[in-house]
């Protein structure tokens, strides 16, 4: 019996197998990777990492996916199934030695789970996800674009930029509205303080639309004893935002 995809859970299962050597390439994957995978779905990507790296731990939320999953896992002991809510299990402790994420996230958890995984896992060198091609084009956008904001730039300040790849709706079942797209990026390493650093960065583009001082105030910082300029966030660069925490130090 094949499981329907739940649309509240964010599930487009990949089903166009054709994608898997384009992941694997961009994935850059070696026979002694460990890999963390989130939403294995179906297990498509879950069985292809299997059997071309040394360990595969799979986050999957949806529980009912289990029988179907166990059975395509059969005879592959490098696989560690767990079910949970990535964004609240301790994924350091899931996937111990992890140095890759490689997943088609589920459209709703995308944008947190990578951000969370900067600085909390810190020993991922190397990220290979599918998401919704709008949401990759705000990981790398430029400053002063409408693409430009918050996750930009935390992104830019840990990684680099080493693969893109536009993929078409038609790899998924149920089919997306939308187009996605494959990215991948490499850590170039974490700012000093890189919480500080993403708590103004937040602040600063919570409020679009005002000036850099006045999003920063109804954020909750304090501004009154720091000069800044009269701009709004998406005209800074990510170097500027780090500026702009040390003085809020």
């Amino acid at each position: 019996m094949t499981v329907g995809a739940k649309k509240q859970l964010g599930q487009h299962f990949l089903v166009d197998e054709n994608i898997l050597g384009v992941i694997g390439r961009l994935a850059e994957l070696d026979d002694d990777d460990v890999v963390l995978e989130v939403g294995p779905g179906l297990g498509a990507l879950t069985t292809y990492l299997a059997d071309r790296v040394a360990q595969v731990y799979a986050v999957e939320l949806d529980t009912s996916l289990g029988p179907q999953l166990t059975e395509r896992l059969a005879g592959r002991p490098n696989v560690e199934l767990r079910f949970g809510d990535a964004l609240q299990l301790d994924l350091s402790e899931t996937a111990p030695g992890a140095r890759k994420l490689v997943a088609n996230l589920p459209y709703n958890i995308a944008t947190p789970l990578i951000v969370e995984s900067l600085d909390r896992l810190p020993k991922l060198e190397l990220w290979c996800v599918m998401v919704q091609r709008e949401v990759a084009d705000r990981f790398f956008a430029k400053p002063s674009t409408k693409a430009y904001g918050a996750v930009s730039v935390l992104i830019q300040l840990v990684t680099e930029r080493t693969g893109f790849h536009p993929v078409s709706p038609n790899v998924f079942r149920p089919r997306p509205n939308v187009d996605s797209a494959l990215v991948a990026f490499r850590r170039t390493g974490l700012p000093p303080d890189f919480p500080r650093i993403k708590r103004v960065v937040e602040a600063s583009f919570a409020h679009r639309r005002k000036k850099l001082a006045n999003s920063l105030e109804l954020s909750g910082i304090d501004v009154t004893q720091v000069p800044l300029p009269s701009v709004r966030a998406e005209e800074l660069s990510p170097a500027d935002f780090v500026q702009l925490a040390e003085q809020f130090a």
